[in-house]
């Protein structure tokens, strides 16, 4: 009976609208009250979740995106993008995805790509004569590489629940995200080819490397923060502040694009943004606490293992599990409530936790990008001026895509874990 109230909560709360954080809460709430515990243990609980000292890098990292997204970086990494695959039949399309991939390794979330990649590519692409139904389901399809190419607040979360290195999980996203970029830009392609979309004229080597040369302060971030958290000279939170210090020098002084007086105002926003994850954080960790001793996730692992042992079984049940709970599910809540129950039972059946890690996180990001709660299919039908219907329609071949891609990723592990163990040795 206390689960069912605590069930009950959780899903009212998601269908009428309430947010994700105070459904969890609220859904915690009501189970302590029916059980008759103590309320106390929900601060208690909420602060153990949130006192885990990685996690200070999500500020930091968001506060970095957000000082070089309003210095200027947005425009260098679309015209460097535009340079480079411009000219090709649907260019404008492999623009925005080209541009997500390089823009997504700097901020490390989906929203934030798909709001300001799409501020700036979807009115130029219905300018140039793409449909609006298309130029925002490229954005919104595109935005999910985010946080899977390094840096990523959800690979944060995950290194912080499995005890994984922060750096490891960064470079484990490497190779799984640019596959997804390239394979959403074969689909891009093979759609303009089809319905004949417009190209851009070749503008010259010249031109791509004034533009390499104009967003090369942007790029070189990500490298920063890669070499930073692998050499071992700087921890995730150390690398997040330097991050936020090169990007409010580089938008500030070098571009000079970033007015000064701007920056009180990006701290404020970007530490609001913060307290919203890490509340988000802390109630999910009230509502996992609930689960594991009530002895759901065991339960549902020993369901599993009786039905089969076998590995590719059990990856197959999971990720249709993620997929599942990703299309209603903010994606830190999702990961704080599934992923270690989820984690020991790809143990059981010797999945190795980086590889496991990825394809959940890689699960996660496609449900962005799927109703009901597809936030990112949201945030770009808004741009575009469009219900949400019409856009959900144009993003199913890149969904198609991007789920072969978490095929490819989840039964060969090889994507995920081959780059961790050749940076570690």
């Amino acid at each position: 009976m206390d689960v069912t109230i605590l069930l009950l909560v959780f899903v009212g709360g998601l269908v009428i609208g309430v947010p994700v954080a105070v459904t969890l809460g609220l859904a915690s709430l009501a189970y302590i009250l029916v059980a008759g515990l103590n309320p106390v243990a929900i601060p208690q609980k909420m602060y153990a979740g949130m006192d885990v000292f990685v996690l200070l890098s999500i500020p930091g990292f968001i506060l970095a995106g957000n000082l070089m997204n309003r210095g200027g970086i947005t425009e260098r990494i679309i015209r460097f993008a535009s340079a480079l695959v411009g000219w090709i039949r649907g260019g404008l399309g492999l623009t925005n995805i080209a541009a997500s991939m390089l823009f997504g390794g700097i901020t490390g979330t989906a929203v934030a790509d798909a709001a300001s990649i799409g501020g700036v590519m979807i009115p130029g692409m219905k300018k140039a004569g793409y449909p609006a139904d298309f130029s925002a389901a490229v954005t919104a399809a595109s935005s999910t590489v985010g946080p899977i190419i390094p840096p990523s607040v959800p690979m944060i979360i995950v290194g912080s629940l499995a005890g994984i290195s922060v750096g490891q999980m960064f470079v484990a996203g490497a190779i799984p995200g640019i596959l997804m970029g390239l394979a959403m830009m074969v689909t891009c392609y093979v759609i303009s080819r089809r319905r004949n979309f417009p190209r851009q004229d070749w503008q010259g080597w010249g031109e791509v490397l004034r533009a390499f040369g104009s967003a090369s302060w942007a790029l070189a971030m990500t490298g920063l923060i890669i070499y930073g958290l692998l050499s071992g000279l700087a921890t995730p939170t150390e690398t997040a502040i330097i991050a936020s210090v090169y990007a409010l020098l580089v938008g500030g002084v070098i571009y000079r694009e970033l007015p000064w007086r701007a920056v009180p105002g990006i701290v404020t926003d970007s530490a609001v943004a913060s307290a919203g994850i890490l509340a988000l954080v802390g109630f999910a960790n009230v509502f996992g606490w609930i689960l594991v001793s009530e002895r759901i996730p065991q339960t549902i692992a020993d369901g599993v293992l009786q039905i089969s042992d076998n590995p590719i079984f059990v990856i197959l049940i999971i990720n249709l599990l993620l997929l599942f709970v990703g299309m209603f599910m903010e994606t830190i809540a999702a990961l704080i409530i599934l992923f270690v129950p989820l984690l020991q039972l790809a143990q059981a059946v010797g999945i190795d936790p980086i590889h496991f890690a990825t394809f959940a996180v890689l699960n996660l990001m496609i449900g962005l990008t799927t109703p009901p709660v597809g936030v990112c299919l949201f945030v770009c039908a808004g741009i575009a001026r469009l219900p949400l219907a019409p856009v959900v329609r144009a993003i199913l071949p890149f969904l198609a895509t991007n789920i072969l891609v978490l095929l490819a990723v989840s039964y060969i592990p090889a994507l995920s874990t081959w780059l961790p163990r050749l940076v570690a040795n």
